[in-house]
Formats: structure tokens, sequence, C-alpha cells
């Protein structure tokens, strides 16, 4: 296909050819696998037991099949004239300045997040829009959820230093919620509710994204070149990593996801799905038919739902709208997790999100690509306890085989190796060779591909980009055990009707590791992996080295744990050109002004250790300045007579005992009412030393060296 292009000459007949092709292929993976499997295990008679490792058998391997088929599809792409059913092809070869162009929102959710990060990225992509001279259509909004009063106060400052170094009033806007309902999908709800109508899009961004001028300018020309598209979702790049563990999630995501993102565009077409975050969103449609729902009961399973991005594109696929995935365009970035518990906490998340979806998949009106996007978010999560079970099933199978005498070759000297095994049963070495197949040939395949595009200096040489394929590889196959076990676990506790809390994800990465947190974390999947492994060993050797790469993963879990989260480590990798990539060894000017800016930031003293933890709640009472921008954005409010007295004991509290003796909801209750922020700045420079607590009287000593370097030379 040739010329111009737009997503409404999409021929359905062949989306639907695509369609049949990777479900066709997905069937004949599993098919064959199963076949296999299941020959393994007639060769004795097939008993309940057998019955059940051949369900499991089958269900896990489809979930595979379509992982493999996916990316097999993407790499039949790349090894084409790529794909002529993109969105890009719909602005291909125009230039930036003759793009068209509708106002647009960049809204950002924080809760607790680092300001300086936050308020550095939005300063980057403020200036890249600069750049490219389309800055007039957009207009930035950051809407706070924190509920930290020293992140809150940071937040404020920062923003009006923002406004002033870069003369942005009126096109970057900062707002605190009163209330914080239904978390991050709550808050976006609540902006378009007040100011959505005045926006024909939104670009939806988390608070480590970083997006180019450029890339976001394409994105809004695709959306009015394409008038029948909703959401268009970008394929960002995971970029920053210090430690071990996130060098090796950014190496990984930047090798093998085009493959994958190629694949899924293949077969996804109008019907993609949306991540929450990197994305430029139709407005109107949005509000009129992405309200989400109010699942029936209580958490885990009930109530607000926790992912909302799968349900809102089936919403709005449901209404019409088409989802698309631009995975070729260039210039959206995020941030991962430093470490493996990290980014099990934010699984934690994501599980009882995703578990939450199994009450819509036979939700009515919702296209049947929405049904497999939906049952595919839970299978990320229960495939796990089904490995488990498997795993565990097939134990017990062999075991009690073994001690009733029914494997009595399992006995032979030639099978007390994996290898003999192998090479005396061909049904085995088959099954085996193909499940090898499917898990590491999209790995071998995003290496050549990077290899055949003239890429490998990129990634530090062709050499370097072997090497560090194959210590992922190795590093991935540690992994995939722990994870398995942590999100069984996570699937059990939802099962067992236990909630989870909206937690700040860490963004940041030390030296500092926890030893403490990882040997209590991994105790029981170590204790596991010992008990196991020896079991399988005394009784059959040979199950034994099948299971061991499961096995090495749990044992050595928390010292895996501990030496991938190092960022010493990562920073060794790196030098030694290992697991570099193109963002690092080509970086985009966004991404370089990002690190200076930070770096700048970073350079300054944080406040004395004993003023630390309030140290927000000193900006605003003591400081005039930040006292006077703090009370010109609250909403003016008077409450009767008993709310005024409740104020009042507690200023009194607070001034003559100090922030320790209020709790967190006294002391966010304060910041919100201005005439207590007001009387309290007054009252602390005029009342005698001697009637106030000591905290406040240090915070007074030290106030001329705190404003020395002063808050707002953190955000310049």
């Amino acid at each position: 296909m040739r010329g111009p292009f737009t997503v409404e000459q999409v021929d359905r007949s062949r989306v639907t050819r695509r369609r049949i092709t990777f479900f066709t292929l997905v069937f004949l993976f599993t098919s064959l696998a199963t076949w296999f499997m299941a020959d393994l295990l007639w060769r004795d008679g097939m008993m309940p037991l057998e019955w059940v490792v051949l369900v499991l058998f089958f269900i896990l391997f489809a979930h595979i099949a379509v992982g493999f088929s996916t990316a097999l599809l993407g790499f039949y792409v790349f090894n084409r004239e790529r794909d002529p059913y993109r969105i890009t092809r719909s602005i291909e070869g125009e230039a930036l300045s003759d793009l068209p162009l509708a106002t647009t929102a960049i809204v950002m959710p924080v809760f607790n997040e680092d300001p300086s990060r936050v308020f550095e990225g939005l300063r980057v992509i403020y200036r890249s829009l600069q750049l490219s001279g389309r800055l007039e259509n957009f207009d930035f909004f950051i809407l706070s959820d924190s509920n930290d009063p020293t992140n809150w106060i940071e937040e404020e400052v920062a923003w009006l230093e923002l406004c002033k170094q870069l003369n942005g009033f009126g096109r970057i806007f900062y707002r605190k919620r009163r209330i914080s309902i239904n978390k991050k999908s709550g808050n976006v709800a609540d902006f378009l509710r007040r100011w959505g109508r005045k926006y024909r899009y939104m670009a939806v961004l988390d608070a480590d994204s970083i997006m180019t001028g450029e890339s976001l300018v394409k994105l809004v020309a695709m959306m009015e070149r394409n008038p029948k598209v909703g959401i268009l979702q970008t394929a960002p790049r995971v970029v920053n990593g210090v430690t071990l563990y996130s060098r090796l999630q950014q190496f990984s995501n930047r090798l093998y996801s085009p493959l994958f993102l190629a694949g899924l565009n293949y077969w996804h077409q109008g019907e993609s799905n949306f991540w929450g975050h990197n994305a430029v969103i139709r407005v109107a449609p949005f509000i009129d038919y992405c309200c989400l729902p109010e699942l029936p009961g209580t958490e885990p399973f009930g109530g607000r739902i926790l992912s909302h991005d799968f349900v809102e594109a089936a919403l709005m696929r449901r209404a019409g709208w088409g989802v698309w995935l631009a995975y070729d365009l260039d210039g959206s970035y995020e941030e991962g997790p430093p470490t493996l518990i990290d980014s099990a906490k934010r699984d934690r998340r994501w599980c009882q999100g995703n578990m939450q979806h199994s009450w819509l998949l036979f939700a009515r009106g919702f296209h049947p690509a929405n049904r497999v996007h939906l049952l595919m978010g839970i299978m990320g999560y229960v495939a796990s306890p089904l490995w488990m079970f498997f795993l565990l099933v097939s134990t017990i199978h062999t075991f009690r085989d073994v001690i009733s005498g029914a494997y009595t070759h399992l006995h032979a000297e030639s099978y007390t190796s994996i290898f003999g095994y192998l090479v005396e049963v061909p049904e085995a070495l088959a099954l085996f060779s193909f499940t090898l197949l499917l898990l590491f040939l999209p790995k071998i395949m995003g290496v050549v591909l990077a290899l055949q595009n003239q890429r490998g200096k990129a990634y530090g040489g062709a050499f370097r980009l072997v090497l560090s394929a194959l210590l992922e590889t190795l590093a991935s196959t540690l992994l995939a055990p722990i994870n398995m076990m942590f999100n069984t676990k996570f699937v059990v506790y939802i099962l067992m009707g236990q909630g989870v809390g909206w937690v700040t994800q860490k963004r940041d990465a030390n030296d500092d590791t926890d030893w403490r947190e990882a040997i209590i974390t991994h105790a029981g999947q170590m204790a596991f992996g010992v008990v196991w492994g020896v079991s399988a060993f005394i009784l059959v050797p040979s199950f034994f080295w099948w299971l061991s790469p499961v096995l090495a993963g749990l044992v050595l879990s928390a010292p895996i744990s501990i030496f991938l989260g190092k960022a010493s480590f990562g920073r060794q990798a790196r030098e030694i050109g290992l697991f570099l990539t193109p963002d690092e060894t080509e970086p985009p000017q966004e991404l370089v002004r990002l690190q200076q800016h930070l770096a700048e930031c970073y350079r300054h003293m944080p406040p004395l250790a004993p003023l630390r933890n309030d140290y927000g709640l000193l900006q605003a009472v003591l400081d005039p300045y930040v006292n006077a921008l703090h009370v010109s954005l609250l909403r003016q409010r008077r409450g009767n007579r008993e709310v005024r007295s409740y104020f009042i004991e507690l200023r009194k509290k607070l001034l003559a005992e100090g922030p320790a003796e209020l709790e967190l909801r006294e002391k966010m209750a304060l910041l919100l009412d201005p005439e207590s922020m007001i009387w309290l700045h007054e009252q602390l420079w005029k009342q005698p030393s001697e009637q106030l607590a000591e905290w406040w009287r240090l915070a007074m000593r030290q106030y001329n060296v705190l404003t020395a370097t002063p808050v707002t030379a953190l955000y310049r």
C-alpha cells in the first residue's frame, strides 16, 4: 500500500486473515507440544493425575505459544517492507511544522513522587515542544494526590519556580486534590470533569515519563488525521537504569520488545490496548464512554477498578472508537523499578487490578480482541500459580511412580542425569527442544534483527551485544522462578481477600541494599527450594536435574536480589560495555538534558536530619515566600464554629508541642486550611521562643542556614 493512509482504509478482511494466522500458529504450537506431552504420559497409562498434568500443560503452553507467535509475526514484519497497516503512515514524510494539531492537555498525575524528577522532566518536555515550534497547542497539568506534607509543599514551590523560569504561567498548571478518590484514574477523571471540555486531546504521562516534543506533535497529528481513533498508545522505552536489575530490564526491553510490538500491531490493528501512560486520548469520547464501573462486592475483587487502562480501552472500542499502537514511533520513555523487590511491589498492585478483570471477561458489547487482552492480563499473573501447581503435580506424579515401581527405568544409571533421559526417550527430547525453541528463539531473533539493521554498535558492538544477551538470558532464567513464587503468593492473597494499598513506586537507586528486607522477603522461597530440591535428589536424581533451573533461582533468590539491586554493579557493567542500549550510546537530547538538570538539583545538601521529616510543614509555616504561595493555592473555605474550634486547638498544639505530636491527617488538615496557615505564620514570628516547642526553636535558628540555599534553587 502506497501513498497517504488513514486507519479507515484498513481492509477488515485482511485483519481477519491476520488474526486467523495468529491464532492458528498458537493452536499448532500448543497442539504439537501437548501431543508430545500426552505421548509421554500415555506410556504407562492415563490416571486422573496424568490428566491433570496434561490439562495444565495445555493451558500453560498456550500462554507461551501466544508470546512466541507474536514475536514470530513481528520478525516477519521486520523482514518485509514494513507493515503497511501502521498508523504512523498517516503522517509519514511530512514536516513537523506542517502537521495538523489541536488543543492538547499534557497531564501528569503524581503521588508522593520526587518533585525534582517530576518538574525537571516537565521542563525537558516543555523545552522540547518549544524547540519544535508547536508549543502553543499544549498545556501542562500536574495533578497531585500527594499525602506527604513535604512532597506537597515542594511540589508547589517547584511549580512556581518552573513557571517563572519558563514563563509558563497560563500554560503550566498545578492542582492538589483535597480528597484522593479512586487513585490515579479518579485524579484524571476529576481533571476531565473540571477542564476536559476545553481540550480535544489529553496526553497522559507517568511521573517518570519523558516524551520528546516531536513525538507529542506526531501523536496529536495522527489523531487529527484519523478522526475515528480514540486512544493512541506509544511503546515507551525503559531508560536511566542504574542498578544491575534495572539495566537488565532496559536492555531486554530495548532489544526484544520491537519484535513483540510489531507482532501485536500485526494482529491488534484498531483493537489494541491502552497501558495507562505515554498515550494520547481523544477527550470527548473518553468522557462520554470510559467512565469506570463499580465492580460488585468489596476489594480485592470488587469495588473500584485498580487497573483502569485495559478497561478504558475496551470501553472506547465498544463505543466504536479505534485504539491503536504507534509501535514504531520514537521519543517515548519511562523508567523502571531499581530492584527485584520494588518490581514485585509494583506487580502486587497490578496483580490485583488484573484479577479484577475477571468480572469483565463477558461484559456486554466488548469486542473479542478486548476480551483476549483482558484474559491475557489475567493469565500474566494466574500463569504463575498454574506453573507452580503443574510443577508440584509433576513432582508428585514422578515420586508416586518411583515409589510404586512403575518407573523402574528411572533407577538405571543412564537415567541419573537429564542428558541420559533425553537420549533414551525421544519424545522427551523433542518436547524439551521444542519448549526451548519457543522460549529462547525470540531472544535470538532480537539479536539477529539488531545485527541485520547494523545497530550492533549502538549496543556496544556485536560481541558485547551477544554477550549481554547471553547474560540477560541467564539472569532471566534465574529470575523466572522467583517471579513465579511472588505472583503465586499475590494471587493466593487476593483469593483470600487481602487487598492492596496505593504506594509510591521507588524510582531512585543507591547502594544501601537492605539485606534484612531481602532475606525476609525471599526466606520462604529459599526454604521451599531447598526442601523441594533435596526431596527430588534423594528420590529421583534425574528429576532433580530437570528441576535444577527452577531450584537454582529459588535457593539463591536473596543473593540474586541483593546482587542485582546494587547500583555499583550496574555502573561497572556500563563501564565495561555490558547491557548498553542505543538510548545510552546515542541518547536523545531530552534524556541528556534531564540528567544534567537532575545532577544540578541533587548537588544541593538536604535539610538537617532533625527537621527533615516535617520539612514541608516547616517551609509552609516559617518561610514567608512559601507560606504566601501555599495559601494562594488553597480554596478559601470557612467551616462552622465547631470546625473552627478544632483548628484553633490544632494550631496551638502544633506551635507548643511540635509536629511530632500531630498525626498525619491533622497536619494535612492544617495545611488545607488557609486561615490556619496565615495564623501559624504570624504567631510563629510573634510568640516568645520559650512558648514554642524545641523543634520550632531549632527550625528558626537554622532558618538562615536553610535559606542560604533557598528551596527555589533546587528546581533551576
